[in-house]
Formats: C-alpha cells, sequence, structure tokens
C-alpha cells in the first residue's frame, strides 16, 4: 500500500489516526482504528472504508499500548 494514501487516510468514524497491520503473507491486510477498535480491510491494495466492511477488534489484537 502506497505510503502517501496511508498518511491521509483517517478513521470514517472517529476522523483518528489509522495504523497499517501487516500480517504474514496468507493473511489480509487491514487499518486499525485503536479509537473505535475496527479493523478496516484492504482488498486488492485497496482500503475498504465502509464502517459496514469493518470488523471489531477484541482484546487479543490489541496494541500494546491500549493493554495498559
Amino acid at each position: 500500500m502506497d505510503t502517501r494514501l496511508l498518511q491521509l487516510l483517517v478513521c470514517p468514524l472517529c476522523k483518528g489516526p489509522l495504523e497499517h497491520r501487516r500480517p504474514p503473507q496468507d493473511a489480509l491486510h487491514e487499518l486499525v482504528c485503536h479509537a473505535d477498535r475496527l479493523g478496516f480491510p484492504v482488498r486488492d491494495g485497496m482500503p475498504i472504508m465502509l464502517e459496514a466492511e469493518a470488523r471489531a477488534l477484541d482484546a487479543e489484537t490489541r496494541s500494546p499500548a491500549e493493554a495498559e
């Protein structure tokens, strides 16, 4: 995914910053909003920034800063 695009994108709900998670090759990429605890999928290099397409993040997928 293009770094310039990542710098421009924000969460469509809270307008907060997004983290680009790059899992192992066989998993899907996603953009994570820690404030809303949502993961927006990236399909074929295009972020799907729709609330209906986002998945809720559970306690296991939180960042170390959120766990505190």
